[in-house]
C-alpha cells in the first residue's frame, strides 16, 4: 500500500478498496469510498434524465446504470464487511443493510462509531487487507 500521502493511491488498492473483502476500513474510508460510489451511480442517472424517454440512448443510459448499479451494490457491501471487521464484527452482519429502517441505524453505527484499535483478527491495522 502506498504510504506516500502526496502520490494517489495505487490501482490495487482501489481494487481491494471496492471488490475484496479482507482486511478493514476505517470511518472516513467507508463513508468517502460509499460516497464516490454513490457519485460513480448517479452519473448514469443524470445521464439518463437528460434524454428523450425511449429513445436509443435513453435505453443505454438505462442499461449503464443497470450495470453501474450491479457494482456498487457489491462495493457497497465489500465496504460495510470490512468496516465491521474494524469493528472486529463479522461481515454477514452487513445483510442486515439489506433491512429497510435498520438499515439506515446500521449505516450511522458503520459511520460513528471507531474501530477496533491495534490488531483483530481481521487484520493487524486500518485500511489495508488482511494479509498485508
Amino acid at each position: 500500500m502506498n504510504t506516500d500521502r502526496t502520490r494517489l493511491p495505487e490501482k490495487a488498492d482501489f481494487i481491494w478498496l471496492f471488490f475484496k473483502t479482507s482486511g478493514r476500513v476505517s470511518r472516513a474510508a467507508y463513508f468517502l469510498g460509499g460516497l464516490l460510489v454513490a457519485l460513480v451511480q448517479a452519473f448514469p442517472l443524470y445521464r439518463f434524465t437528460l434524454v428523450p424517454e425511449g429513445s436509443a440512448e435513453s435505453n443505454m443510459w438505462s442499461f449503464v446504470f443497470f450495470l453501474t448499479f450491479l457494482a456498487s451494490l457489491w462495493s457497497n457491501i465489500v465496504l460495510a464487511v470490512k468496516r465491521l471487521h474494524d469493528l472486529d464484527k463479522p461481515g454477514i452482519a452487513a445483510l442486515v443493510l439489506f433491512v429497510p429502517v435498520v438499515s439506515i441505524i446500521a449505516f450511522l453505527v458503520l459511520c460513528l462509531f471507531p474501530g477496533q484499535p491495534g490488531s483483530n483478527r481481521y487484520g493487524s491495522r486500518t485500511n489495508a487487507p488482511a494479509d498485508r
